[in-house]
C-alpha cells in the first residue's frame, strides 16, 4: 500500500546512524524538503472574508466561472486575479456550471441522415418527434437525460436518465415513446453516435418513421429540445442542486409533469403542452433557413418564427400556419 509523502518524512532522524542524504535515498524523499520544511499557511481574515463572499454569489448564481468571479470581486472593491479566485473556489469545492462532456460525438462508421425540417410546418401532433442528450451535474460526477418531444405541442412523450452516455438508454427512451405515443411521420436528433448506431436508427425504420438529422454546426436545427434543456436547468435543476441520480429522478419527475400539464407557454399562447397535443389545436412550428432563398424569408412564417426567437419570455420560436391550417432511470 502506497505511503504518503508526510509519513515517510517522518521517518527521517536528524542524528542517526545513517547519513541524511541515505536515509533521503532509502525514504523517497527530497533533502530539500527535510532541509527546508514547508509550512501550511492558514487563511487570513481577508481570504476568509474572500471565501464567504464567492460562496454567496456562487450560491446566487452558481453559472459563474472564476472570470465572472473576478469581476463580481472587483466590483466590491477587492484587487483580487483570476488564479487567487480559481485557488479559493478549489478550497471551496465550488465550479461554474458550463457545459461538460461533449454530448454529441459523431462514430464515424455510422450512417448520417439529411436533415428533412428546414421550411417544414408542422401542422399536428406526432408530425415531428425529436430527441437529444445533455449533462447535469450532481455532487459526484454528472448524469445525462435524454428526452422525446414533440414538436407541435413541445409535450415532453418520454425521458431517461443514464450515469453513462451508451446508446441503450437512448433506444429505451424511443421504444417506450412508440409503444406510448404511436408513431411520428419524421424523427429529428443530432449527429451523436447515440442516434446514429443501428441500434437507435434500426427501431425508427423497422417502425417506418422518416429519419432527419441536425446539419453539422447548425444549433437551430434541434432547437425546440435545446430549449427545453435550458427550461429544465434553470426552473429546476440548478435550483434544487441534485446530489444523487435518485434525487434527480423524483424532482425530473415532478419537473418534467409542471412542463407538461401545469406550465403555459408563450408559443402555444399560454396553453400547455397537454392540452394542445390532446386537443391538436394551438400548436405548430417552422425551422427557417436563415441564409435561403429570400422568398422563404419572407414568408409570414418566416418573419414570426425569428420575432418569436427573440421573445422576452425566452419560449421556442413557433409558426403556426394561418387560419386555414388550424444504471438508468426511467419515466415517460
Amino acid at each position: 500500500m502506497p505511503v504518503s509523502g508526510a509519513v515517510r518524512l517522518g521517518w527521517i532522524e536528524a542524528v542517526g546512524e545513517l547519513s541524511l542524504v541515505r536515509q533521503c535515498e532509502l525514504a523517497g524523499v527530497s533533502r530539500a524538503t527535510v532541509y527546508r520544511p514547508r509550512e501550511v499557511a492558514l487563511p487570513d481574515n481577508d481570504e476568509m472574508a474572500l471565501c464567504a463572499l464567492i460562496d454567496e454569489e456562487f450560491t446566487r448564481h452558481p453559472f459563474y466561472g472564476s472570470r465572472r468571479m473576478v469581476v463580481i470581486l472587483k466590483r466590491q472593491g477587492w484587487l483580487i486575479n483570476r488564479k487567487h479566485v480559481q485557488r479559493l473556489m478549489r478550497i471551496l469545492g465550488l465550479a461554474g456550471m458550463a457545459p461538460g462532456p461533449g454530448t454529441a460525438v459523431q462514430h464515424p462508421g455510422h450512417k448520417v441522415y439529411p436533415y428533412l425540417l428546414r421550411g417544414v410546418a408542422i401542422v399536428r401532433p406526432n408530425h415531428v418527434w425529436s430527441t437529444d442528450i445533455t449533462h447535469i451535474r450532481l455532487a459526484r460526477g454528472f448524469a445525462y437525460l435524454v428526452a422525446i418531444i414533440d414538436w407541435y405541442s413541445r409535450r415532453v412523450l418520454t425521458w431517461r436518465i443514464s450515469n453513462s452516455m451508451d446508446a441503450s438508454f437512448c433506444v429505451d427512451c424511443l421504444e417506450e415513446a412508440l409503444i406510448d405515443h404511436g408513431k411520428p411521420d419524421i424523427f429529428n436528433t443530432d449527429q451523436g453516435s447515440q442516434f446514429t448506431s443501428m441500434a437507435f436508427t434500426g427501431v425508427l425504420i423497422r417502425a417506418g418513421v422518416a429519419i432527419s438529422m441536425d446539419g453539422r454546426g447548425r444549433a437551430l436545427d434541434n432547437i425546440f429540445v435545446e430549449r427545453l434543456w435550458r427550461n429544465v436547468k434553470y426552473e429546476d435543476v440548478y435550483l434544487n442542486g441534485y446530489a444523487t441520480m435518485g434525487d434527480l429522478h423524483a424532482g425530473l419527475t415532478a419537473y418534467f409533469a409542471f412542463y407538461n400539464g401545469e406550465r403555459p407557454h408563450q408559443a402555444l399562447n399560454y396553453q400547455t403542452p397537454d392540452a394542445v397535443y390532446e386537443s391538436g389545436e394551438g400548436g405548430g412550428a417552422m425551422i427557417i433557413d436563415k441564409y435561403g432563398s429570400l422568398p422563404a424569408l419572407e414568408s409570414p412564417q418566416a418573419i414570426s418564427g425569428l420575432e418569436a426567437d427573440s421573445a422576452v419570455d425566452h419560449e421556442t420560436p413557433t409558426c403556426r400556419e394561418p387560419d386555414t391550417m388550424t444504471f438508468t432511470l426511467s419515466n415517460g
